[in-house]
Formats: C-alpha cells, sequence, structure tokens
C-alpha cells in the first residue's frame, strides 16, 4: 500500500502513514474539519521510490490545484518527540513535477542534521524510522497560528494559549515574525489583534473537543479562511509539560515541593525506589514531628505542604525551615503561595489530631535533649552515632537461610525504621543548627563568605573521607597509570569484575563504599560494587591531576587550617563588638567544625539497609525471569512491593506494566528541568514569579562556598562519564554525594539547585572550592569550554 486517503489513516497505521497523517485521519474522523488531502506511505519509502501514477491519481481527485506536502515521519507527533520543525514541509506546491520533487524533499529531511541531532537526544534509532508524506488541498488563510490546550509556558492546565499572525502560520511556528499571544482563561475578551472574540471562543471550545478525545493536552495548528471558517491542520501532543500532581478532588488548589533535589537527585525514580523513599521520608519528617504526605509526580519526589501553608502556625516558620535543605528558590515560591489569597490560613488547621500532637511534643523533647547532648559532648555523641551505624551494618545483612523468591520477600516487606535513629539524628541536626544560626547572629558583623570559609575542611565527613581515599588509591597506581588514563571506564569496570584486572586496590576500596552510588538513595538504581565505571572515571580524573598543591588532601588540609584561622578571627573580632552574641557564635561555630561534618553519615548509614535490600529483590528478580514472568532480573525495579508479591505468590505475568513503565522512565531521564513546586493545576510555581533583571554576561545565584575562580566550563549530565580536568568549572543540574570524587579536580561549582548546607556545597566548602548555587539553566546557559569566572563570595557567575 503506496498511497491510501488522509480520512482511511488510523492510529494503529502509525508505522504505515506516521504520526501526522494517523493524527490527521483521527481529527477527520472525530468530524473535526481539516483540508482533504492523501498520504504517501512508509512502504513508498522503504523501497526508495515515488509511486508516481499512484501519487498523479489522488493529485487529481483533489482537484490538481495547490497543495501542502507534509512530512509524517513514524516518530513523529509522538507523546515524547513532537519534531516540531526538524522535518520539511512545502506550501503553495503546483503541479505533478512540483509535487514530486516536494515529496522528495520531505524524504530527504527525515537525515537532516537537525532531525538526525533531534533523533540522537532522544535515543532514537535512526535505521528504524520511515518517512511517509501527507498531501493536502491547500488553505489561504487570513489568520493562523497555534493552540495550546494547556498553557506551555507555566505548565496550568485550566488556560489555553494561543499565537496568531495574518496570513500563512509559518510565521507563527518559525518565529519569523511577531505573533499576537492570546492567554485564554474563560474571561470574556475583546476584540483585539487579529483574532476576534467569536474566534477565540471557538477556538477554545475547539481545544477543549481534542483534549478530551485524546486524553491529554494537545498542541494544534489551525487556519482561518477569507470565509471565516476555522480549519484544523494538525493536532499532536504537548511534549515538554511536566505532569499533573493526582487529583484529589479538593476545590482548594494544592502545593508540592521538589524533594528529590535535597538528596541531589532530579532524575525519575524508579517504581520500587519510589515506594521505599516515599515511606522513608514520610518516617524522618514524622520522627521531626512534620507530617508531609510524599507524592509521585512525574517519578520526582514532592511533598504535598498544603496543609502546612495554611495552618496558621506552621506557615510562620515554613519558609525559614526551607533555607536548611531547601534552598532560596524553594523559599522564594513558598513565599509567593503564602501571600496567594487560596493559601489563607484556614479554621481546621493542618491535619493533625490529638495523638499526633502528642507525638509531636514527645518528638520535640527528645529533640531538645539529643541536641544538647551533643553540643554539649560533641566527642561522645560522634562515638555513639559511629557506634549506630556499625550496628545498623551488621544488622542490615541478610540471614543465612533465606532460600526461595517468597523468603527473601518476607525479609524485604519486614524491614522497619531502627532504634538507633535518635543516635544517629540529632548529632546531625544539631551540626546542621550550629552552622546555620551564626550567619543570623554575626550579621552586620561577619559577612557570610567568612562564615563559609569557617564552615571549610571539616573533619568526620565520610563522603570526604571516601573522596581522600580514593584520592590514594590514584596515587598508588604506580604501574598502572596509563593502563587507567588510556582505558575506557567501563571496560575498567568490567574486567575488574571479571576479576582479569591488576590489583590496584578497587576491592578494598569497593568494599567499604561499594554500597554507594550515584542517586544512591534510589533502590533501582545499581551500587558501584555492581558497576564501578563511575568511580573508575574519577580515578582517570585524579590522574589528571599533576600539581601536587591541587592535590584534595592538600587542598583539603589548606581548607581546614583558613577555617580555623578565620575561626580564630573572627571570634576575637566579634566578641570586642558584640561580647554576648559575639561568645554564642564562638560557641556554635566550634560546635558546628565539631558536628556539622557528621551530616552525611546518616545517608551513609541508611544505604546499607537499601544495599540489602536491592540484593535480596535482585535475586527474587532473578527468579521470577527464571519462571517467565520477567524478562530480565532489573525489571523488578519497575515494580512495587506489592505487585511483586502478587508475581511470587499468584503467578501475574508483569511483563508488560514493566515495559510501559520503563517507556516512561526512558522518557523522563530526558528531561532537563523538573519544577521547584507545583500546584495541582499543573502550575510551575517559579514561572509566575516576577522576572529578576540579570547583569549583562552575569548570572546570579547563592554564594555557597567563598571564594573566586576563573576557568573553562564543564557541563555534566553524568558523573559515570565525566572527564575533568584539573582547573574545570564543574557545572550540573543538582549534585550527590556520588558526584564528589568530581570535585577532587574541578575548581568550582555551579548547580541549578541546592541549599548552603546541602551535599553539593558542604563538600565544596571541604576542599575550598567556590561554589555557587541555584542558577537558573545554568546547564544550558553555560557551554562546555566557555571561560567563566565563578565568584562565591557574591554568588554571581561572569561569563568571558
Amino acid at each position: 500500500m503506496h498511497v491510501i486517503a488522509l480520512s482511511e489513516a488510523t492510529t494503529q497505521m502509525i508505522d504505515l502513514v506516521g504520526g501526522k497523517a494517523a493524527g490527521l485521519g483521527e481529527l477527520i474522523r472525530r468530524g473535526e474539519r481539516v483540508p482533504e488531502g492523501f498520504c504517501v506511505t512508509t512502504e513508498a519509502h522503504r523501497l526508495g521510490v515515488i509511486p508516481t501514477a499512484e501519487v498523479v491519481a489522488a493529485y487529481e481527485r483533489l482537484g490538481a490545484g495547490p497543495v501542502a506536502v507534509r512530512s509524517s515521519a513514524t516518530a513523529e507527533d509522538l507523546p515524547d518527540a513532537s519534531f516540531a520543525g526538524q522535518q520539511d514541509t512545502v506550501l503553495n506546491v503546483t503541479g505533478t513535477a512540483e509535487l514530486i520533487a516536494a515529496i522528495e524533499t520531505c524524504w530527504d529531511s527525515l537525515h537532516s542534521d537537525r532531525a538526525t541531532a533531534y533523533r540522537d537526544a532522544r535515543e532514537i534509532d535512526h535505521q528504524a524510522v520511515r518517512m511517509a508524506v501527507v498531501v493536502q488541498r491547500m488553505i489561504t488563510p487570513t489568520v493562523a497560528g497555534v493552540l495550546f490546550t494547556a498553557n506551555p509556558l507555566t505548565g496550568r492546565r485550566d488556560e489555553m494559549a494561543v499565537d496568531a499572525a495574518a496570513g500563512l502560520g509559518t510565521t507563527v511556528v518559525d518565529g519569523a515574525a511577531p505573533v499576537d499571544h492570546y492567554v485564554l482563561d474563560g474571561v470574556p475578551r475583546d476584540d483585539t489583534g487579529c483574532l476576534t472574540s467569536a474566534h477565540l471562543a471557538e477556538l477554545r471550545a475547539t481545544g477543549e473537543r481534542l483534549q478530551a478525545h485524546f486524553g491529554s493536552p494537545q498542541d494544534v495548528e489551525w487556519a482561518i479562511d477569507a470565509d471565516d471558517v476555522l480549519w484544523l491542520l494538525q493536532s499532536r501532543p504537548i511534549t515538554n509539560l511536566f505532569p499533573l500532581p493526582p487529583r484529589t478532588g479538593e476545590p482548594l488548589p494544592r502545593v508540592y515541593l521538589e524533594f528529590g533535589h535535597v538528596q541531589g537527585m532530579l532524575q525519575p525514580v524508579t517504581p520500587m525506589g519510589m515506594s521505599t523513599l516515599r515511606t522513608q521520608i514520610a518516617a524522618m519528617l514524622a520522627a521531626l514531628g512534620v507530617r508531609v504526605d510524599i507524592v509521585d509526580i512525574g517519578g520526582r519526589l514532592y511533598g504535598d505542604l498544603s496543609d502546612l501553608a495554611r495552618d496558621r502556625s506552621s506557615r510562620k516558620r515554613l519558609v525559614k525551615l526551607l533555607a536548611v535543605d531547601f534552598g532560596p528558590r524553594a523559599q522564594a515560591v513558598m513565599q509567593h503561595v503564602l501571600a496567594d489569597p487560596r493559601f489563607a490560613p484556614t479554621s481546621g488547621g493542618a491535619r493533625r489530631g490529638g495523638a499526633q500532637g502528642a507525638a509531636s511534643l514527645r518528638t520535640a523533647g527528645r529533640a531538645v535533649v539529643g541536641i544538647l547532648r551533643a553540643l554539649a559532648r560533641p566527642e561522645a555523641a560522634r562515638i555513639r552515632m559511629f557506634e549506630a551505624i556499625e550496628q545498623m551494618r551488621v544488622r542490615s545483612a541478610a540471614p543465612a537461610d533465606l532460600r526461595t523468591a517468597a523468603d527473601r520477600l518476607r525479609f524485604v516487606q519486614a524491614q522497619d525504621s531502627d532504634d538507633s535513629a535518635d543516635a544517629i539524628m540529632w548529632p546531625i541536626v544539631a551540626g546542621m543548627l550550629a552552622a546555620a544560626l551564626p550567619t543570623a547572629l554575626l550579621k552586620g558583623v561577619a559577612g557570610p563568605d567568612e562564615i563559609h570559609t569557617v564552615l571549610g575542611g571539616m573533619p568526620h565527613n565520610v563522603t570526604i573521607e571516601m573522596d581522600l581515599a580514593l584520592w590514594r588509591l590514584a596515587q598508588g597506581a604506580g604501574d598502572h597509570r596509563q593502563l587507567l588514563l588510556d582505558t575506557p571506564p567501563a571496560e575498567l569496570a568490567a574486567r575488574h569484575l571479571r576479576g582479569t584486572l591488576p590489583d590496584i586496590g578497587m576491592t578494598t576500596f569497593l568494599d567499604v563504599y561499594g554500597h554507594r552510588g550515584v542517586a544512591e538513595v534510589d533502590l533501582g538504581v545499581p551500587r558501584w560494587a555492581e558497576d564501578p565505571t563511575p568511580v573508575f572515571a574519577a580515578v582517570a580524573n585524579y590522574l589528571r591531576v599533576t600539581d601536587p598543591r591541587q592535590g584534595p588532601d592538600q587542598r583539603f588540609q589548606r581548607a581546614a587550617a583558613a577555617a580555623e584561622a578565620a575561626l580564630a578571627e573572627l571570634v576575637t573580632r566579634v566578641r570586642r563588638r558584640r561580647p554576648v552574641r559575639g561568645g554564642i557564635a564562638g560557641f556554635l561555630l566550634r560546635r558546628a567544625r565539631a558536628l556539622a561534618g557528621l551530616r552525611e553519615a546518616g545517608k551513609f548509614a541508611g544505604l546499607y539497609p537499601l544495599r540489602e535490600t536491592r540484593r535480596q529483590l535482585l535475586l527474587i528478580g532473578a527468579d521470577l525471569h527464571g519462571s517467565g514472568l520477567l524478562d530480565q532480573p532489573e525489571d523488578i525495579m519497575f515494580l512495587t512491593l506489592d505487585e511483586v508479591d502478587a508475581a511470587v505468590h499468584q503467578g501475574v505475568d508483569l511483563r508488560g506494566t514493566v515495559t510501559a513503565r520503563r517507556a516512561v522512565h526512558r522518557r523522563e531521564l530526558r528531561r532537563r528541568t523538573v519544577p521547584v513546586a507545583l500546584l495541582s493545576d499543573g502550575t510551575d510555581v517559579e514561572t509566575v514569579l516576577p522576572a529578576v533583571p540579570a547583569g549583562d554576561g552575569t548570572l546570579a545565584g547563592v554564594g555557597a562556598s567563598a571564594g573566586r575562580v576563573t576557568g573553562p566550563a564543564r557541563v555534566v549530565h553524568d558523573p559515570g562519564t565525566a572527564h575533568i580536568e584539573p582547573g574545570d568549572v564543574l557545572v550540573a543540574a543538582t549534585t550527590d554525594p556520588g558526584w564528589t570524587p568530581l570535585f577532587l579536580t574541578a575548581a568550582a561549582l555551579v548547580t541549578e539547585t541546592g541549599a548552603i548546607m546541602a551535599h553539593g556545597p558542604t563538600v565544596a566548602r571541604e576542599y575550598g572550592i567556590p561554589a555557587v548555587i541555584c542558577v537558573p539553566d545554568a546547564t544550558r546557559t553555560i557551554s562546555t569550554g566557555q571561560l567563566v569566572t565563578v565568584d562565591g563570595g557574591t554568588g554571581t557567575i561572569t561569563l568571558h
């Protein structure tokens, strides 16, 4: 079948007619007004010969007048790949010779540079893509444009947006001329611009029909002819919208704050990881006396803060509480939410009953005792903490008598919170408070950059100790240096796992730190012991450091010495000016140096039971794979524990579920921007904040580690394959402890998210490298190789 009428194309025929033709055929069957036309199928493209006779016959049936010839590739107009403008359209084609040439133009555009790059970015197989071509009777519009059935700028689902211009719609989609922009929110409008209020009402009604039919927000091309008739030229899913929060059925909006970046994660969490993380985070917050529902939105962890925002007591301190872990971007969006009348305090307050109130009081009592105890005797608190961590490591091991999948599942389901939580939690909280409070106490006397210096080179940090252990491993590579530099990290990892790599100390390192990894709180992500590729990549980066003074051990020592000197000078100066406040600040800063480094230890400890849970789940996955219920053992990470239970005990085949979830996960892995906060109508709160004026050639963020460095930028999305030269400025969306080996080579750190006390800035201060966080769109604005100056004191990045 080489040529078919457009009215015969269906969504089941995408492989034959491509995405655009399938969508147009669906519109025709729904009774929408679509210009008549036909489709030259992918079968003709596969053969490489235009079926001229069939094309001419179909063209003559259209009246042989002017037509539009448009690409319709099999990977086009799909839910996660629009291919907007990536392949060619030829308008006002007249005559058979022009028509045949236009079809060839569309075929050739399948492999244009821009289309190829677009497919590469979305990991679409070039060999699997075929091109169909749509030929339609040409509409000569008086006005044309694009309708979005959800606001593509803010994500708000109860608004539509229209861009329109006189004449052909190409001026709108190509961005070649000014257009009239309309936001349709249900409010009647006067006649303005090139569209009347009647036109806008018709477009809104059309958008409502199309969205209801296709079941998702649509990007619709349209044209209005000289007879004032509306024609639809295309309808495809809007591909850039962040998923909606789950519906609650409540009349008032709800607000959700992104929690993943606190752990340095903006990538989607696997379904198994999500099921465990939601429980763990809610339990951790409950231990602090805070009730927050953890919600899965787009595979990311969001906390529902609506009740806290509407509670008269909680809202007073909510913005300040976000400073420690969430940072200034989260604070800014929450300030906006609290000023919204829809989040005004309610008489009911937060959802807390007497039992929860009593539990909060008990938690507060334990917190006061635990914090004061740690501040009074920090060394004893550290000893208790590391004893508790060692007990957790020992207890996390599975018993040796687990034999069947059912045995292993019972072990996994029986995991619960550890009774040593207080010994681990309160010293960490004490250290974070001791590090955070002096900024307010010393306002007007000492600047944030001075305090950041005091908080550098912090001892007792397990992540720093890990990084330095890896540095020592690299320094001891000796005769194997060139092997480690010249061999791809993935190949080195494979050889290590096979036992064919020379002994460089990697086994010893992984015995201690192999339960770690990038995005390590996600149960579905491999640990370094399973795939040490990122570790070998980091070792290669270390081997490129040839100046001993730039070695992380010396950098850490210099940062520690600078911190102690700054602390002594600061305390002396402040006590002269404000004796009481200076004495308190000095005490807190000393306690911060004794305790704040422990921040990483809690997460480090929690990874022990997580590692064993993952190991047991993979063994269950192997059993299910052997029974034909999973395609591979790792597929178990795309199920929940309840679904695994059904597979183990009832033999439920979940391969279809896994396939669908893997596809969604792959799509979300490509997303580079994750909203800081969402409203229940889909609004990305940050997009409606007043724009902050940016200086020419300067990006503004928040200084998180003092110092000023100029160097070439290195934009990194995957730390597992990152090549960092000494002196590079590391630019990333976010970082977690699995990224920190890169810090040992980098000269400075720039991130799009974070808080001053978060993992990345904390480790940056340990090494004395400047850090600027919360720089919106840094990974897109800054290019690899571009010379930049990072000023951790002013919180700015200057682009050269």
